[in-house]
């Protein structure tokens, strides 16, 4: 798990280049991961409108920029990014709960 500290000073763009590259893999693993979860979640909510839950999204922007401070991130950066990967995974949760219950009220 990263620890915040200040990663080794690199030589040049093509080494900084190489590590972002590496990171990137890392966190679209991570994204798969995740978004795996968000579509078995469907599975467990009665309806449409249960897919949107405001209150968890503020538990989660809380959450993760509580930890990119304590890591000595930009909490703005975190909590657009997050925002904006929740927004994209809830549409894909909704059109995954529409699929799996096509008969369900709201929808």
């Amino acid at each position: 798990m990263p620890t915040g500290k200040s990663p080794a000073p690199c030589n040049s763009l093509d080494e900084v280049r190489a590590n972002i590259d590496r990171i990137d893999v890392q966190m679209v693993a991570l994204m798969s991961e995740r978004e795996s979860y968000v579509r078995q979640a469907a599975r467990f909510k009665p309806s449409v409108e249960a897919v949107v839950v405001p209150a968890r999204v503020e538990q989660i922007i809380d959450r993760v920029t509580r930890q990119a401070r304590e890591l000595g991130a930009s909490t703005m950066v975190v909590e657009r990014v997050y925002r904006t990967m929740i927004d994209a995974m809830t549409e894909m949760e909704v059109r995954e709960h529409r699929a799996l219950h096509p008969k369900t009220t709201g929808n």
